[in-house]
């Protein structure tokens, strides 16, 4: 009877020990450059927790939402309304990282430089009747955050201020049609702009930022509160503390952030906040 009770507990030890922790992110690029830079973070977690880990690509931000919820994976690189959905679906889980720039992360409004639009201060009001893109539906910083700021400044609905509005999808393609002037304003992530423009990507000639937003938190690793029962009491500490000492720079590049600091579910509340005023969770 004790040799059986052992041999049941050694093989159910090993089963879970054999799991694999999956995990995906939002998908603010085109799917082949995320699954390249995942693949690596993958890889380092791997190393660190001594689990196999699978990085799962998504199509869409809420499909990123509906993984997690399903627990298809059980960790995510969230955008700020993103991870506020999680964990309203899932009870438990909570947030444990989040980049040393997102508690204070901006949107950048940009313009195709045929529009005459100059880099301002001040929100941009000349915008009026122009065509507009925001990126997806569901982004904070490429949907939420300039749409919170396009009624505080003008009084109006988007649909309403510019002449015609779309959703591009990601931050790249919003660069994108703003650079080719298929819409002539635009919205999106700061990082993405940033990094175009450090690697002389050709769309930063033809679209320039024009104003940005006052700062926000944003993105964060957001972690199912059943881990520790999967994986072994303290994994969710030990994640957090594997992203946190995560410092090879080409890893922080594909984020890209100078690095990861604690973050709490709380942190997000502005956001919670914002999204409620705009009626964006059921």
């Amino acid at each position: 009877m004790f040799q059986t009770a052992t041999l049941i507990a050694l093989l159910s030890g090993t089963a879970a020990g054999a799991q694999t922790l999956y995990f995906s992110a939002i998908p603010d690029e085109d799917e082949t450059a995320l699954v390249t830079r995942f693949s690596a973070v993958a890889e380092y977690l791997e190393g660190a927790l001594g689990v196999e880990v699978e990085f799962v690509p998504v199509k869409s931000y809420p499909a990123a939402v509906t993984a997690f919820r399903n627990d298809q994976v059980q960790l995510a690189w969230f955008g700020g309304l993103t991870g506020v959905q999680a964990r309203l679906a899932v009870p438990g889980a909570k947030a444990i990282a989040q980049g040393v720039e997102d508690p204070t992360f901006i949107t950048y409004f940009i313009a195709n430089t045929d529009t005459g639009l100059e880099p301002s201060d001040e929100f941009p009001q000349e915008m009026e009747g122009m065509t507009f893109t925001f990126g997806a539906r569901t982004s904070t910083s490429g949907r939420l955050m300039p749409e919170f700021h396009i009624r505080q400044e003008t009084g109006s609905a988007p649909e309403e201020f510019f002449s015609r509005v779309g959703y591009s999808g990601d931050h790249s393609q919003t660069l994108r049609l703003v650079a080719s002037g298929a819409w002539q304003v635009g919205a999106l992530n700061y990082a993405v702009y940033d990094k175009a423009l450090a690697d002389g990507a050709p769309e930063v000639e033809t679209a320039q930022v024009i104003w940005q937003t006052p700062p926000y938190p944003d993105y964060n690793w957001t972690i199912r509160g059943d881990v520790d029962a999967r994986f072994g009491e303290g994994f969710a500490d030990r994640v957090q503390a594997a992203i946190l000492a995560m410092d090879d720079p080409d890893l922080l590049a594909s984020f890209p952030r100078d690095g990861f600091i604690p973050a709490a579910s709380e942190d997000f509340q502005p956001i919670e906040d914002v999204a409620r005023e705009l009626d964006l969770l059921e």
